[in-house]
């Protein structure tokens, strides 16, 4: 499972790196891909998740690498769904969004139920909700922050393609995929924390 897992995430990143649209928005769409291999390279032996979190950890960088080649704006997948939909924006950016909340629910999730953060399991999906919220929400803030830093990385980063209200959608987004997490994948993911115990 870690030979395939990491041979998987080795292949894409080295894809994704074969001349893309620019190497800024590539570095700064995979870094978080990167981080993430090198954390969990690191917690691998001391804190194993379950397989549900590392197979939902690769889709995520799988998204952020095929976004870095071609810059969220311009995804293949993004055009198609456009033309199918009869609109003409690349909703790539959207997926994206959406596994943000989507992807990091599960994680935060097992680390609050394993680490016994929460008391009352009442509490933990909004507590898990809003920690994605938060990521969220600064994620937009580092956006900002690289559009005010380099005009010339900011249109392809932000992907925004003259959405006035892309910032704000990108965190509903993000809302509704972390609800949409706990209630598809909940009873999954007790079962394989009670598998592999704390």
């Amino acid at each position: 499972m870690k030979f395939a897992w990491l041979t998987i995430f080795l292949v894409c990143l080295a894809w994704s790196g074969w001349q893309p649209h620019d190497y800024p928005t590539w570095w700064l769409e995979v870094s978080p891909a990167i981080i993430a291999l090198i954390v969990l390279v690191y917690t691998r032996d001391m804190f194993p998740l379950t397989p549900l979190a590392y197979g939902l950890i690769l889709l995520h960088c799988i998204i952020l690498m095929v976004g870095g080649h071609y810059t969220y704006a311009e995804v293949p997948l993004g055009d198609w769904m456009a033309e199918l939909a009869g609109g003409e924006r690349n909703n790539y950016d959207k997926l994206g969004h959406f596994a943000q909340g989507f992807i990091p629910a599960i994680v935060i999730r097992e680390v609050l139920i394993r680490n016994r953060v929460v008391a009352r399991r009442g509490w933990l999906s909004l507590i898990v909700i809003s920690i994605c919220l938060a990521f969220s929400a600064f994620y937009e803030l580092i956006e900002w922050w690289v559009a005010l830093l380099s005009e010339e990385a900011a249109d392809s980063f932000l992907g925004t393609q003259g959405y006035v209200w892309d910032t704000q959608s990108d965190m509903f987004l993000a809302l509704v995929g972390a609800g949409m997490a706990i209630a598809l994948l909940a009873k999954i993911h007790d079962r394989q924390i009670r598998i592999i115990g704390s």
